[in-house]
């Protein structure tokens, strides 16, 4: 599975709201995120039955998760959700400290 995402935040920006996105995805689903270097994570858990893993890399603009390929009928599904979770964490208009982390 390959989710690109464009981002018109700095990097710096955009690695501390990924980074947010990691202990909501942590606390909420219990998937572990490890970042490996300053611009590059790893995801290894389960959303409902859809297991993900992969990796996350931010730069130049870019945010690229590369991860297992669910099959059908999950893929759909698993590509809008680290979609749909990757564009609100870099969306230039939330504020960080209103980002969730969790329940």
């Amino acid at each position: 599975m390959e989710v690109d995402f464009p981002y018109a935040l700095s990097d710096e920006d955009a690695r501390a709201r990924l980074d947010i996105l990691g202990r909501y995805l942590t606390n909420k689903h219990g998937i572990k995120v490890t970042w490996t270097g300053p611009m590059k994570a790893t995801f290894s858990g389960k959303y409902l039955v859809v297991k993900i893993e992969g990796e996350l890399t931010v730069g130049n603009g870019k945010c690229a998760f590369r991860g297992q390929d669910p099959g059908w009928p999950w893929r759909k599904k698993a590509e809008d959700y680290v979609r749909g979770k990757i564009a609100t964490y870099l969306d230039p208009k939330a504020v960080p400290s209103e980002l969730p982390t969790g329940p």
